[in-house]
Formats: C-alpha cells, sequence, structure tokens
C-alpha cells in the first residue's frame, strides 16, 4: 500500500472522528424552565409584567398532586417578570429562574384586559420572531389580569393553560391561534376577535383558586386595540358570519303547541356572495345547517314531514336572529369588521376596492347584509314518537 493510500485513509478517518465527535451544543432537557402557559399584563405604570406557567418535571415524573400554583407542590408553578418590552420581561424573569426558559411547550398565550386596550402588536411581533414559539399557540383575553388566570389550580387538569387549551380546541366558542390573530391585523380590515376567559367562581367549601377560567366572551380588537367585547350568543352569530361555526344547539317553541324541541348542529356552511353597483356595497349571507332533534317536549310525532318542516322553520328564525344580533352590535356599534368581509370584496372588486381602502373604516357600518338562512332537519334521534306519552296523545 502506497504511502498516498495510507494518508487517504488516515485523513477519511481523521474527518469522520471529527463529524462523530457528538452533541457539543447540545441542551439537556434539565437546564430547560418548560412554559406551558404565557400571560402578558400591561401595569398601571405603563411597563409589562409577563408571567409564566412551568412544568414542575419532579412533580410529574413522581405522580405528583393535580392542579399548578403560584407557590409551587403542584404540577406547575408561576412566576413574573416586569420590563418596558416584553424581551425585557423576559430578562428580569430569567434573573429569578435557574434554568434557562424554553417557549417551545407555550400551549396558551393570555392577555390581560389592561395589555389587551393598550395594544398587542408589538407582544404578537415579539412572540412571532422567536423561533421557539409555536404559531399554533392559542391565544386568549382575560377578564381582569392574565396573572391571576394562570394561578389558578384546576380539580382535573394538570394546568389551568391545559384546560384552556382544551377549551378552545372543543370550539364552543372562538378559537384563535398566534397565526391567526397575526393575520387578522394585518389583512385588509385590520380588525381581530379574540376569545375572552373568566373565572368560574369555586364551589362551597373550595379555596379560592381551586377553580378554572372559561371562555364566555369574544374581545373584539380594531387596529391592535382592544375596543369592546360581546357575550356567547352574540359570538354564536358572528361564527356564522365568519363560517367557523362547529358546534351549537338551538332551542325552539312551535307555535301552538306547548314544550320545546331542541337541535344539535352536525354540518354547517356560510356562502358570501359580495355585491357592488353605483357605489353601494352590498353582501348577501347564505347560511345552511344540518341538524339533528336532540330534545322533543311537545306531542307532535317527528316522523311526520309537516311537522318536521315546521321545525326548520323556526330554526331558521333562531339563527336569523342570532346573525343579525351579531351584526346589529359588531358592525353598527362596535364597527369593526371582524367577519372578513373586506377580504372578500378585495378579492372580488379589486378596482373599486382600492378606491376606498382607505376609507373602509367608514364604509363599513353602511354595507347592506342580507341574511338568507335554511335548515335541514336529517334525523330526529332514536326515536320520532314523543315519549313517557300515551299513543292516542301523540299528533300524528
Amino acid at each position: 500500500m502506497g504511502i498516498l493510500q495510507k494518508a487517504a485513509k488516515i485523513l477519511f478517518v481523521c474527518v469522520h472522528l471529527m463529524l462523530l465527535s457528538g452533541c457539543w451544543d447540545r441542551t439537556e432537557v434539565n437546564d430547560l424552565a418548560l412554559i406551558v402557559g404565557l400571560g402578558i399584563d400591561q401595569k398601571k405604570d405603563g411597563k409589562i409584567m409577563l408571567t409564566v406557567q412551568l412544568v414542575v418535571p419532579k412533580s410529574i415524573g413522581g405522580g405528583g398532586q393535580m392542579g399548578g400554583g403560584g407557590g409551587g407542590g403542584g404540577e406547575t408553578i408561576v412566576r413574573s417578570g416586569t420590563g418596558a418590552t416584553v424581551a425585557d420581561a423576559i430578562s428580569n424573569l430569567q434573573e429569578k429562574l435557574s434554568r434557562r426558559v424554553f417557549w417551545g411547550h407555550t400551549k396558551v398565550v393570555v392577555f390581560g384586559e389592561r395589555a389587551a386596550k393598550a395594544g398587542i402588536r408589538q407582544h404578537l411581533d415579539f412572540l412571532s420572531r422567536n423561533p421557539q414559539t409555536r404559531l399554533r399557540s392559542n391565544v386568549l383575553v382575560s377578564k381582569g389580569t392574565a396573572k391571576s388566570v394562570l394561578e389558578l389550580l384546576p380539580p382535573i387538569e394538570q394546568s389551568s393553560a391545559e384546560v384552556m387549551r382544551e377549551l378552545s380546541e372543543s370550539q364552543l366558542l372562538l378559537r384563535v391561534t398566534i397565526k391567526d390573530a397575526l393575520q387578522m391585523l394585518s389583512g385588509d380590515a385590520g380588525a381581530a376577535a379574540l376569545p375572552m376567559v373568566k373565572i368560574l367562581p369555586p364551589e362551597k367549601g373550595k379555596k379560592e383558586l381551586q377553580t378554572i377560567a372559561f371562555i364566555q366572551r369574544t374581545a373584539i380588537f380594531k387596529k391592535d386595540k382592544m375596543i369592546g367585547d360581546i357575550d356567547d350568543k352574540l359570538t354564536r352569530g358572528v361564527l356564522w358570519l365568519r363560517n367557523e361555526i362547529k358546534l351549537a344547539n338551538i332551542t325552539v317553541r312551535l307555535k301552538g303547541e306547548k314544550g320545546n324541541i331542541t337541535s344539535t348542529l352536525i354540518r354547517a356552511h356560510t356562502e358570501f356572495i359580495p355585491k357592488y353597483g353605483k357605489g353601494k356595497w352590498k353582501m348577501i349571507v347564505k347560511a345552511t345547517a344540518e341538524d339533528d332533534i336532540l330534545l322533543n317536549g311537545t306531542k307532535l310525532d317527528l316522523l311526520n314531514p309537516k311537522h318536521t318542516k315546521m321545525i326548520e322553520k323556526e330554526l331558521e328564525n333562531e339563527t336569523d336572529k342570532r346573525i343579525r344580533a351579531a351584526l346589529k352590535k359588531v358592525q353598527k356599534e362596535l364597527k369593526a369588521d371582524i367577519f372578513g368581509f373586506a377580504e372578500i370584496f378585495h378579492r372580488k372588486y379589486p378596482r373599486e376596492w382600492n378606491r376606498v381602502k382607505n376609507r373602509w373604516e367608514e364604509i363599513f357600518p353602511t354595507v347592506e347584509v342580507v341574511v338568507k338562512t335554511k335548515v335541514y332537519v336529517r334525523r330526529p334521534g332514536m326515536n320520532t314518537a314523543p315519549q313517557g306519552l300515551p299513543e292516542q296523545e301523540v299528533k300524528q
């Protein structure tokens, strides 16, 4: 074997030994503080208070008790830091932790009410630039401070952050991620809607923190600042107008009949047809739903198509009411285009839109909205006839 061949083999081995030298830049899990919940509040002096909910690995590995808390002892602990910006607050927080913070497991980001009213753009900007932050993390607004929500000790889930994640994922009301919030605020309308949580009063005999925060309202934003909020009923109307309705129960009473009928949504779709002519903007909203009957408190036999048509008509009227109530509050009073009408008009009439885009905030409240609803009752449940009634009393 020649000298050159030996030298080549030695060089080959040396190069590969360098490549197999190990994880020189590794970060051990034991050196990280895993954040599962993030809260952003604004103090009276204008400074930002950042609150994080951290996992306690010892407690989880050893089967510790359920729930978190500000003082430790559970599966999570809560710590805070302050600063002029979120970045400064994180630096202040890091001084109080023995481990380096890691954002990759963040499930929820909660804005306190005061911080939301002051503006959330710079906070979202930081989160979107941080390579560790997941843009799929759920974003919420707290009635009060975000810290008070993260300090709760839920009776079932491991942490209050997990409770809010589960509630967001259920899509009973609005669900918004960091990515969704950024897209709404940077859209043509510059308006956004975020779910709002409120602390549920603890049960009798329980400690003040032994409860959860639940999604009850929706916060409305204009140009990244919260300008108001709407309740859960109006939120469902908003979901219809955003084509995001997933779960809904509607209870109606038929004319001339005693008792209620409750239906549950199985499928829904909202179609938007924009119109423009002679300087007038018009949006036709076609909402279609397919329902199952959950409860029949009347004496009607639902096998009769005539009775089914009566139910469908009342369900259509109730759906129409919900949509119109949301329009009245959001379009006429708050004047915030959280429905995405601006983008729809922009796609259909780009030339006309460019002429009025700087005045959309003035034009949006004047847009004529025509609502058309259609509901189909697909299944009456396991039984068509009302249960617990003598057969002769059932109306066929």
